[in-house]
């Protein structure tokens, strides 16, 4: 691919201290809802949710040598999956499941360094990956505008419709109309906007806020620590198969990245290096108690619209999120 060069910044440079600052928490923000989510929807720590989260981040940017953009988190294909699996098998073994499953990701790039890509292209083709995406986004469509549109009770909320329009409108404005840093950071003042407004509506309470502590451990699920791993036909059969899902959303994501970026990343650093990168980080997840992980859309979407590639922009929102999960404050 030709290399095009109207990028704010390219895949290795370094911005400045205070664009990396907020370049990084924006990425951090857009990543946030749903990745807590997910752990909240299943019954995880959103705390260490965010901490492997970061810690996966880094491990995929090693594996993939710096050269991939993309951020990692709570991966939405295998809620369903986790909520039977603790229902039937327990915490603990669901655990051992999502090891399993970043363990696929590995059995898989092992045999794509071996083989080559042309077997797993064929049998998941862009005609093939491209559907499963839209229907892992046209399925969340729903509960982002019943987030949007619904109070806590799941009643119809002008008000909140209010909030998320006024948060929408600030980030396409910042987008549109301004220059310099702000348009770089659009998502992270629709956030900050949205978030004021919110408290001015009435929907923001810092009682929880107050009480924690600045500084809290969470609960980490770590194995032969804190409990004895086991394993089942049963949990495999639940929580392996969902890799083949998330496979084609990672090739999918990797796609579009290559249009995005304009290089081809199937062919360097490699698919089966982004492929382990992401397996390695499902597989840290499990080993502190987190959800598995994936490469993220919405940190994607941050890519397209600010043209800031940098990795070290990624690493930034890697730390924060690090830093983060042991914050008791912004948890709460």
């Amino acid at each position: 691919m030709s290399q095009q060069r109207d990028f704010v910044l390219d895949i290795h440079d370094k911005p400045k201290a205070v664009n990396w600052l907020t370049l990084s928490l924006q990425h951090l923000f857009a990543m946030f809802g749903s990745t807590v989510l997910v752990p909240f929807l299943v019954g995880f720590s959103p705390a260490i949710a965010l901490i492997s989260s970061g810690v996966g981040t880094l491990a995929f940017l090693l594996i993939t040598r710096g050269q991939i953009p993309s951020y990692l988190g709570s991966s939405f294909a295998f809620i369903t999956p986790i909520i039977f699996a603790k229902a039937s098998f327990g915490p603990e073994e669901t655990m051992v499941g999502c090891f399993l499953a970043g363990l696929v990701y590995g059995i898989v790039a092992l045999i794509i360094k071996g083989t080559g890509i042309n077997w797993i292209m064929k049998l998941l083709p862009p005609v093939v990956v491209g559907p499963v995406i839209m229907v892992i986004g046209l399925g969340l469509a729903n509960t982002a505008v019943g987030m949007a549109m619904n109070d806590v009770k799941g009643n119809y909320s002008l008000t909140y419709l209010m909030v998320a329009l006024v948060t929408l409108a600030i980030t396409v404005a910042c987008s549109i109309f301004f220059k310099n840093i702000i348009s770089l950071i659009p998502v992270l003042m629709g956030i900050i906007g949205g978030y004021i407004f919110a408290y001015t509506q009435g929907l923001v309470d810092f009682s929880k806020v107050v009480k924690a502590e600045w500084i809290e451990i969470p609960h980490f699920y770590v194995p032969f620590v804190t409990y004895t791993p086991s394993i089942s036909l049963g949990i495999v059969l639940i929580m392996v198969p969902v890799a083949v899902v998330t496979l084609s959303e990672h090739i999918g994501h990797i796609l579009v990245l290559n249009k995005i970026v304009d290089r081809n990343y199937i062919e360097k650093p490699g698919l089966h290096r982004s492929i382990l990168g992401d397996g390695v980080a499902t597989m840290l997840a499990a080993l502190m108690g987190g959800p598995p992980n994936t490469t993220y859309g919405e940190n994607i979407g941050v890519l397209a619209i600010t043209k800031v590639l940098s990795v070290f922009v990624i690493a930034g929102a890697a730390v924060f999120a690090i830093l983060f999960g042991f914050v008791g404050k912004i948890n709460a």
